[in-house]
């Protein structure tokens, strides 16, 4: 199972240092890993990137094959311009794929950790 993990505020930095020397040493024991990390400078920021209608979409595209945009707004009942305009914000961010085989969310979970 692939995951991709959030870190929401804190010392976004530290966090990454903390992960990088961490696969380092994972490395040197010869793990074998793959992990997609996305740092958020708030909760705030994070909202305005995963928004209910996009857990919506992302949901469709990891249970079903999607071969384009356009057959995705079809089948979520979207306005095309709206869904595109979100599969463009959550391929910015790095939560989805759109190539010319289709639109990919290639992992299972999405965990988050927030600093208070």
């Amino acid at each position: 199972m692939s995951e991709v993990k959030f870190t929401v505020g804190g010392a976004v930095e530290d966090e990454a240092s903390r992960r990088f020397i961490d696969a380092w040493h994972r490395a040197e024991r010869g793990e074998s890993f793959h992990e997609r990390h996305l740092a958020f400078e708030s909760w705030e920021a994070l909202a305005r990137v995963l928004t209910g209608k996009r857990m919506v979409l992302l949901r469709s595209v990891r249970r079903n094959n999607v071969p384009s945009v356009r057959a995705l707004a079809k089948a979520l009942s979207r306005d095309y311009s709206n869904v595109h305009a979100d599969v463009k914000a959550l391929a910015g961010a790095g939560l989805l794929e759109n190539t010319s085989h289709g639109v990919r969310a290639d992992y299972d979970d999405l965990e988050t950790r927030i600093a208070i």
